[in-house]
Parts: structure tokens; sequence; C-alpha cells
């Protein structure tokens, strides 16, 4: 791969990170290449066993890693406020938004939303809300959330969020990945109002090899789609450290500037992270602003600070 890769990663030392879903796949590789380059990062996962796993495999990969695990359930929006609660420091200078489920079965999460606009955008959501006084008291801090190439399958259905009247599942993830992508528009939208230099901005993966695409078939036990995703997962993805490096071009690299969108530059699809193309549907202001005003009332997290 020619381009942007990870050894171009500026010292991040004396920076504080969070990375949710770090416990593998693209979070992993996220959170192992920033304490490389010398940040301290809290690793967010779901899975106690697991994220301690990660905390002990990413300590190995890179001796004297500053990095620990506290457990994050963006599906539980108790989990979220009590991870936001305990965060020891009045600063942070990188939340990565990147925890996400991929084409599950209708669920729904402990609060009762549809589990992949629940998880995917309303976890983060709430999770930025509630660590932004941090965020806002951190010169030059940076949100990047990670969406999908493929939200650009649907834009959200503002009268119908939660999945109440239908249910698809590759639907439902789009509308979550657009919503991510609204997210970080609006959001970007509000700190420039608001006169902050904290930036906004998301990234994909373009198509990665990780155990996402796996996680709806095996969940239902249809053991020949969760083969058939596997094979053609191995064959077509790139690797999780190519996957990777969006996130951390939007993260680290400099002249990110708010609500840029950040992918493979190959068809969306592969190669180094470069300016990514976007649905027309993930810039609009007004949809920005109904998406906001949803979310605030569905989680109960006002961003009282970026009140317009």
């Amino acid at each position: 791969m020619t381009g942007w890769n990870a050894s171009d990663i500026p010292d991040q030392s004396g920076r504080i990170a969070v990375v949710t879903g770090a416990n593998s796949g693209l979070g992993y590789v996220t959170a192992r290449e920033l304490a490389r380059r010398g940040a301290r990062v809290l690793l967010a996962c779901r899975s106690a066993e697991r994220g301690a796993e990660a905390g002990d495999r990413l300590v190995a990969d890179v001796p004297g890693a500053d990095v620990e695990f506290v457990r994050l359930d963006l599906g539980d929006l108790a989990s979220v406020r009590e991870f936001a609660a305990a965060y020891p420091y009045e600063r942070l200078d990188l939340l990565v938004n990147n925890a996400g489920v991929m084409a599950l079965p209708l669920g729904r999460t402990a609060d009762g939303f549809e589990t992949q606009f629940g998880v995917n955008h309303l976890g983060h959501f709430a999770l930025t809300g509630l660590l932004l006084p941090a965020l806002l008291a951190t010169p030059g801090a940076r949100v990047v959330t990670v969406s999908s190439m493929m939200h650009v399958l649907s834009n959200i259905d503002l009268g119908d969020l939660n999945s109440e009247r239908s249910y698809r599942r590759w639907t439902a993830y789009a509308r979550s990945k657009t919503a991510n992508l609204l997210f970080t528009h609006e959001l970007a939208r509000r700190l420039t109002a608001a006169g902050s230099d904290v930036v906004a901005a998301a990234a994909h993966p373009g198509y990665a090899s990780t155990n996402l695409q796996t996680a709806g078939p095996k969940l239902e036990g249809r053991k020949g789609a969760e083969r058939v995703m596997d094979i053609g997962t191995r064959i077509l993805g790139q690797s999780a450290d190519a996957g990777a490096l969006p996130s951390l071009y939007a993260a680290t690299a400099h002249g990110i500037r708010p609500d840029c969108f950040v992918g493979p530059s190959f068809a969306m699809w592969r190669g180094a992270p470069g300016k990514s193309r976007r649905a027309s549907w993930t810039s609009d202001d007004r949809a920005g602003e109904q998406l906001w005003a949803a979310s605030e009332r569905l989680t109960g997290v006002p961003y009282d600070a970026l009140k317009v």
C-alpha cells in the first residue's frame, strides 16, 4: 500500500483517547496504534473478559503501552452513564466511536431501541454528549465516528427510527450508518457555531476482514450464511490493520476538517485513506437537526453547551 499509513501517525504522547469496541478488529488496531505512538488509551468494551484480554494482548504487542480496560455497553444507557461518570480525567483529546453491530436479526437494546440504531448511533450520541465537557476543555480534541460505505443503501426514516413498522436487517444497518454521518454533520455544525476547535469527523473502513460480517448469521445459527460471509470477507476484504487506517487518519492526521468523511481511496473499498464520497442526504441540515432532537429526547442526554 502506498500513501499514508500507521507509521505516519504523529506523536501522541500526553494525549488521552477513548476507543469503543477496542477488544477486536478495527477498534483493537486503532487502540494499538494510538498507544504505539504514546497515547494513553481507554479500551471501552462491553465484555469484561474480552476487554481485559485485549488489554493484555495490546501490552504484549506494544511493550510499555499505557492502556486501561473500562467496561462500556452501548446497548444500555445506564452503562454509558456509568462510564462517563467514572471517566477520571478533565481532558479528552480523542474519542473514537468505533463499536458497532451489523445486520442482526430484529432485537431491542436494554432501553427498548432497535439494536442497530441503539448501539451504532444512540449509544455513541449519548457517550459523546456525556463526555463533551472533557472534549471542550481540550484544545484540538477530535471526535471520530465510524460509519460505513453501506450507508448509501438507505437514508434514515425519521418517522420510524426504531423500525417499529417494518424491519429489514441491511436497511436498518444502512440507516444506522447514515445516522452516524448525520450526527457528525450536525455535531460539526454546532461545535463551529459555539466557537469550539473540537473537530467532529467520520471514517469508514471500506470492506475490512473482521468478525462483524459473520456476527448476524452466527447469532441465528445460520451456519451456511456464516461460512459464505466468512469466505467472502477473507477473499474480498482488506486486513483490519488496513481497515483501521481511515479512522487513524481522521483521528491524527494534520488538516482534518470538521465533517470530513475519510475512507479507502480505491472505490471506497480498499487502499490508503483519503476523502470519501458520501450520500447527499448525510449533509442535510434539516435532517441533522431532526435526528439530533430525537436523539436528545430518546437518550435523555442534552448537549447544553451546544444549544443553537
